[in-house]
């Protein structure tokens, strides 16, 4: 890294805004009431001090309720989601982050501080913003 070359953290590129959701939740109930899409996932609340967060990603719905024909009225959050899960601090450079998500397969993690929630970040993050501001390579628009 050059001198000149400053750091993007992932406080910079994370989405602050996602859905929060009750493991007990039918997937049904969960996409009816999803609010941020874009996000593609939704955090599933610790149901006390002692638990760990969740995330339940639109491909497992996909994959494990759409594609094997199961009704999702009759599916439980809890049934399809991911937990524990790989998180990340807001300080973290970016760079670091990017080899979090390739050396642990992942494509998206969410952003803790102080024991909350407070974003979620994705490989689409780091790319879009993230070398934006890195290496001064914006899409277009």
């Amino acid at each position: 890294m050059s001198d000149e070359q400053s750091i993007v953290r992932v406080r910079d590129v994370m989405k602050t805004e996602f859905d929060r959701i009750d493991g007990t939740t039918t997937v049904s109930e969960a996409l009816t009431s999803m609010q941020h899409p874009e996000v593609r996932l939704f955090v599933v609340n610790k149901r006390d001090e002692d638990d760990e967060f969740g995330m339940l990603l639109l491909s497992e719905i996909a994959r494990e309720v759409l594609a094997k024909d199961r009704s999702p009225e009759r599916v439980n959050v809890y049934e399809i989601m991911v937990k524990p899960v790989i998180t990340v601090s807001p300080r973290m450079d970016i760079r670091y982050c990017a080899r979090l998500f390739n050396r642990f397969k992942v494509s998206r993690s969410l952003v803790v501080e102080n024991d909350e929630v407070i974003g979620v970040v994705s490989f689409t993050d780091i790319v879009l913003r993230g070398m934006c501001n890195l290496y001064n390579v914006c899409p277009i628009g």
